[in-house]
């Protein structure tokens, strides 16, 4: 079916639609991939009206055993004002939020509890060199998020025309023996920060400096702007293959 819509007004306006159905067969899956743990957020005026919306949400969950924790956590990161006092309660299951926000309530503090006051200030990431490889490191990310995907692709597309085994399939293989090849544990870790760096940038967030041990030294300039991506494959590619020679 198809279905014509025009508009035509006294002030000039002339414009027609043509809006058609979508083809029978056409479906939508629902991602299946859930975070571990979320975070919930909340914000105040001061610490006393914070303790009464930690009270308020208790209240809410408590009532509806059907409420997704996602869910709960989109809605409170994107529909509420970021008032002055404020606080995350990170956790994974129904329960251990309801305890959280619980004692939150009753002005007490628990490991999954975080406050602070918002003050102004500067933001500062800093990027990691060689030692914190593993196996399959950002994995779940790349199924998750489009945007740390297509970052880790575009790396991998660069890096790979200097190595003999495809970066991703280093990262997310079964050899830790040739993840922790120089060679090859480099241009891995290079790859995960700029992803990372890509997935918080979309979300909008974005450091005033950065900074970097090793081969997280490249990671920072290219992520600044000092290096080109392909400039950046390159050194790291280099260097990770003269340093395991040594």
């Amino acid at each position: 079916r198809r279905a014509g819509i025009s508009s035509f007004g006294i002030s000039g306006t002339n414009a027609h639609t043509i809006v058609e159905q979508a083809p029978d067969d056409m479906t939508v899956t629902a991602a299946s991939s859930r975070p571990a743990v979320v975070p919930w957020v909340l914000s105040a005026k001061n610490a006393a009206a914070l303790s009464l919306q930690a009270d308020r949400l208790r209240a809410r969950i408590a009532a509806d055993p059907l409420l997704e924790p996602v869910d709960v956590a989109c809605t409170l990161a994107t529909s509420r004002a970021a008032l002055e006092r404020r606080a995350a309660v990170v956790a994974g299951e129904r329960e251990e939020f309801l305890k959280a926000l619980t004692a939150m309530a009753a002005g007490e503090d628990v490991p999954a509890l975080h406050q602070r006051t918002a003050a102004d200030g500067a933001l500062a990431f800093l990027f990691t060199g060689q030692g914190s490889q593993r196996l399959a490191m950002g994995r779940e990310l790349y199924d998750a998020y489009p945007a740390f995907a297509d970052a880790l692709d575009a790396v991998c597309a660069r890096m790979d025309a200097h190595l003999d085994v495809p970066l991703r399939d280093v990262l997310f293989g079964d050899d830790a023996a040739l993840l922790d090849r120089t060679a090859y544990t480099q241009p891995a870790l290079f790859a995960l920060e700029v992803a990372l760096f890509r997935l918080l940038e979309s979300w909008g967030v974005r450091p005033d400096f950065v900074s970097g041990h090793s081969i997280g030294e490249i990671a920072a300039a290219h992520v600044a702007g000092v290096l080109s991506l392909d400039d950046a494959c390159v050194l790291v590619a280099a260097r990770g293959r003269l340093m395991q020679a040594l």
